[in-house]
């Protein structure tokens, strides 16, 4: 007993990083940034250059001159711009349409009781356990009996289905107290209320989270979109940049202008919702 009062009392080591732990945290974090910015430099020299001065060596990372003519030969010869906002347009009402049916589902299964609340949790989990390229030929032959090939809900309605999102706010929705819904029912607010009223607002961090799967999820689709549309004015960027690859001559000059023009949208949308989401996680725990 007395020795155990003896070790509970004595002071606490300082957690505090020493220099070489700094210097070691400082170096790993060097390396990690070179080793993550090598291919977008890469592509970005490539974009810059002739596709004939691609293939020198050693390689020249740096151009003695700047070539854009790919640029002018993507948005010239290509239907890239149609392709980035077909790409915007339906990653964006797949992303609102998602926030707003996931967090009432999720709503649904973590607050209200009801007949078959448990089998259908366990449906939504088994149902992500189902790889997308299993779902494939379903989906076309569903979608192709409703009229809807290439079409733009084509792709927006399949990728609703997806309940990743429901059981992720489903677990922002559980963590939230309970006290807060018992005593808002109490003051006569209705169910509505509390959903939009208290339960949102507080799992608005959770809702950024989805936000920036969801889109990038959809931003970077391939698979699908290849089957479900035959029409180049309605593609993807994905498959768009994939066209561009032919049978016989490849011009990596302008495949990498492509994907390096088709990485800033996401990276601007990323870093945006990242930023809002730390803010969020700040106030909240300055608030607890």
């Amino acid at each position: 007993m007395s020795l155990r009062r003896s070790f509970t009392n004595r002071p606490i080591a300082s957690l505090q990083p020493t220099g070489a732990m700094m210097l070691t945290a400082y170096v790993v974090l060097c390396f990690a940034s070179i080793v993550s910015l090598t291919p977008f430099l890469y592509i970005l020299s490539t974009s810059i250059k002739e596709t004939n001065s691609l293939f020198t060596y050693p390689p020249d990372w740096i151009p003695a001159s700047i070539y854009w003519g790919n640029f002018q030969k993507l948005f010239g010869e290509t239907n890239f711009a149609r392709w980035t906002l077909n790409t915007l347009f339906i990653g964006i009402a797949i992303t609102l349409l998602k926030l707003i049916i996931d967090a009432m589902a999720a709503f649904a299964l973590a607050k209200l009781e009801f007949f078959g609340k448990n089998l259908i949790s366990v449906a939504l989990l088994l149902a992500v356990a189902v790889p997308v390229a299993a779902l494939v030929v379903p989906l076309f032959f569903i979608i192709r009996s409703m009229g809807l090939l290439n079409s733009y809900w084509a792709l927006i309605l399949p990728a609703l289905t997806n309940p990743l999102g429901i059981l992720m706010l489903r677990s922002f929705i559980v963590s939230l107290p309970a006290d807060l819904d018992h005593s808002a029912r109490l003051d006569g607010a209705s169910e509505w209320q509390v959903f939009s009223q208290m339960t949102l607002p507080l799992i608005r961090p959770g809702l950024v989270v989805h936000a920036i799967f969801t889109f990038m999820l959809q931003y970077t689709s391939f698979l699908w979109p290849l089957v479900a549309i035959q029409s180049d004015k309605k593609q993807v960027l994905t498959v768009g940049i994939s066209s561009l690859k032919s049978n016989f001559v490849v011009d990596w000059g302008l495949i990498s202008a492509a994907s390096l023009l088709a990485t800033i949208p996401i990276t601007l949308l990323f870093l945006a919702l990242q930023k809002y989401f730390l803010s969020q996680n700040m106030s909240g725990a300055i608030k607890g």
